[in-house]
C-alpha cells in the first residue's frame, strides 16, 4: 500500500513538473558516474598507496633484521659496531642542526659532526635505503683496514638507516687536492704517501673478499684525513660486487662523478676493477697538478684528462709544464726528485688509458707507488 501511494505521489509530481524527470535522471547518472569513479579509480589508487607503504615497511623491517644479524655476527674484534637509537643521534647533532654540518665536504648536506660515547664522531644520513645498507655492509668489511674510515655503528629507526663513523681530524679534500678546511696545500711527500695508502686500500677492496668489490666513486670528496694526514676512504654506497665467474658487471645506467668516470663505464655501463683504476689515475693527476677534474672557470667545460699537455706523443712530457708550482719549489733541481715526479706522472697516464685492458691492476699500481716512494731514500 505504501509503495502504491509513493508511486501515485511521484507520478502526480512529474505530471505537474516535467523538469523533475530530467533532474531525477541527471541525479541517477551522476550517482552512477561517481560510483564508477570511486570504485575503479579512487579505491585502487588508495590500495596501491597502501600496498606501497606496506612494502616499504616490510623492506625496512627485513633490512633491519638483516643488519641486526650482520651486527650480531661481528666477533667483537675485527669490526664490532653497535646499534644506536634515534634519540642518541638527535642529541649528538642537536636534532641535526645546520651548525653541526661538516663544512667543505661534497656530502656536507648529510654529514654531521657530533658527540657519542664522549668522543667526536661523524654521522651520515642516507636518502636511499639500498645505498645505506650497501654502505653499512661494505664499511663493516673494510673497517679493519687502516685507510678506510671506520664504521662505529648505525641507527635503524629513521626512514633510512643512518651511519656513525670515527672522526677524521683534518677533514676532507677540495677538488684540487688541497685541504677543504683551510685550503692548505699538502707537501709532495704527503701527497705521495696519501696516494700510496689509498692504492693499498683499493687493492684490499678488490682482492680481500670472496668476490672483487668496485668502489666506483673515487674522488677527493670521498677521502678524509686524520690528524696525522693518514687518508681514510669512505662512502661505499655506489659500490658493486663482481658476481662469480664474471669479470665485470653491466647495468642499464651509470652513476658517478663527471670527470672521474671510466669512459667504458660512462658509455657502456660496464663496471670492473679497472673502473676504479681510471678514477684513481685522475686522482693522481690532481695530486700532481693541483687541478680540478673538471674546470668550468672559463665558461667551457674542460676535462683534466683531455689537457693537451698530457697528450704529447713525440717524447716525454716536461714535468715543469704541468706540475703544481709548490711541488716544483720543493724538489728544486734535484734530479732524483724530478724523476720521481716523472714516474708518478707516467703511472697516472697509464691508469687513464681509454682501453680498459691497457690499464694496470690496482695491485700493480700500489706496488709501483711503493717503488716510486722508495726511489728517493730519506
Amino acid at each position: 500500500m505504501l509503495c502504491l501511494f509513493l508511486r501515485i505521489g511521484i507520478d502526480y509530481l512529474f505530471s505537474f513538473h516535467p523538469f523533475l524527470i530530467q533532474f531525477f535522471v541527471c541525479c541517477v547518472r551522476s550517482c552512477v558516474c561517481l560510483y564508477i569513479y570511486i570504485r575503479f579509480s579512487i579505491i585502487p589508487c588508495v590500495k596501491r598507496k597502501e600496498e606501497k607503504e606496506e612494502r616499504k615497511r616490510s623492506f625496512l623491517k627485513n633490512g633491519s633484521i638483516l643488519l641486526k644479524d650482520l651486527i650480531a655476527s661481528c666477533d667483537g674484534k675485527s669490526h664490532p659496531i653497535r646499534c644506536y637509537s634515534a634519540a642518541e643521534f638527535i642529541r649528538a647533532t642537536n636534532n641535526f642542526d645546520r651548525s653541526c654540518i661538516i663544512d667543505g665536504l661534497h656530502y656536507g648536506r648529510n654529514m654531521y659532526k657530533g658527540i657519542l660515547d664522549d668522543r667526536t664522531v661523524i654521522i651520515k644520513q642516507h636518502y636511499r635505503i639500498d645505498e645505506a645498507i650497501r654502505d653499512i655492509i661494505i664499511s663493516m668489511q673494510m673497517s679493519t683496514h687502516k685507510n678506510s674510515l671506520k664504521l662505529l655503528g648505525c641507527c635503524l629507526e629513521f626512514d633510512t638507516p643512518a651511519l656513525v663513523f670515527e672522526n677524521a681530524g683534518k677533514g676532507g679534500l677540495n677538488n684540487d687536492g688541497s685541504l677543504a678546511v683551510d685550503d692548505e696545500l699538502l707537501p709532495w711527500k704527503t701527497r705521495l704517501r696519501i696516494a700510496k695508502q689509498l692504492a693499498n686500500a683499493l687493492t684490499y677492496l678488490h682482492t680481500a673478499f670472496p668476490r672483487p668489490i668496485v668502489h666506483r666513486s673515487i674522488t677527493p670528496y670521498n677521502i678524509l684525513l686524520d690528524d696525522d694526514y693518514v687518508p681514510k676512504l669512505f662512502d661505499f654506497s655506489n659500490s658493486i660486487t663482481i658476481p662469480p665467474d664474471q669479470l665485470y658487471v653491466q647495468e642499464n645506467f651509470s652513476s658517478g662523478t663527471h670527470g672521474y668516470m671510466d669512459p667504458t663505464y660512462q658509455n657502456y655501463c660496464i663496471s670492473s676493477e679497472k673502473t676504479d683504476v681510471y678514477s684513481f689515475g685522475v686522482l693522481l693527476l690532481i695530486f700532481l697538478m693541483r687541478r680540478k677534474a673538471v674546470d668550468r672557470n672559463s665558461g667551457l667545460e674542460e676535462l683534466l684528462t683531455a689537457d693537451p699537455k698530457l697528450n704529447v706523443s713525440d717524447g716525454q712530457i716536461q714535468i715543469e709544464t704541468i706540475a703544481d708550482l709548490k711541488i716544483l719549489e720543493e724538489v728544486g733541481g734535484d734530479e732524483q726528485a724530478q724523476q720521481q715526479l716523472q714516474d708518478f706522472l707516467a703511472l697516472a697516464l697509464l691508469c687513464i688509458q681509454q682501453e680498459t685492458e691497457a690499464r694496470p691492476d690496482m695491485i700493480d699500481v700500489a706496488k709501483e707507488l711503493v717503488r716510486i716512494d722508495k726511489s728517493i731514500m730519506p
